[in-house]
């Protein structure tokens, strides 16, 4: 079956980095796109970035935009997401999902997504 597995979450200070990935199996991962997701309490679940089957294309959400990259490496079936000057304000649980939508063109509803991992949790601290 397929599976999706988050890791590199944590805790981290305001201003720093954490890079996390996610590990797919049971599926023919370099046709798939990919996307990240996060959720925090009480919020609903919101796009943050996505790419395209080979990573040449990306997409990011405003609120993200120039301190998030999205990378893949289709050789290892993991797709990352490194992130940069961290604020409060991204504290969640990051999920990836794939999305055969979004295989040339990323997507960034979670409806165009098929198959989601468990997430991992991000705290940032002041």
């Amino acid at each position: 079956q397929v599976q999706l597995v988050e890791s590199g979450g944590g805790l981290v200070q305001a201003g720093g980095s954490l890079r996390l990935s996610c590990a797919a199996s049971g599926l023919a991962f370099s046709i798939y796109g990919m996307g990240w997701f996060r959720q925090a309490p009480g919020k609903e679940r919101e796009f943050v970035a996505a790419l395209s089957w080979n990573g040449g294309s990306t997409f990011y959400a405003d609120s993200v935009k120039g301190r998030v990259t999205v990378s893949r490496d289709n050789a290892k079936n993991t797709v990352y997401l490194q992130m940069n000057s961290l604020k409060l304000e991204d504290t969640a649980v990051y999920y990836c999902a794939t999305s055969w939508q979004g295989r040339t063109t990323p997507r960034t509803h979670p409806s165009e997504y098929e198959y989601w991992g468990q997430g991992t949790q991000v705290t940032v601290s002041s």
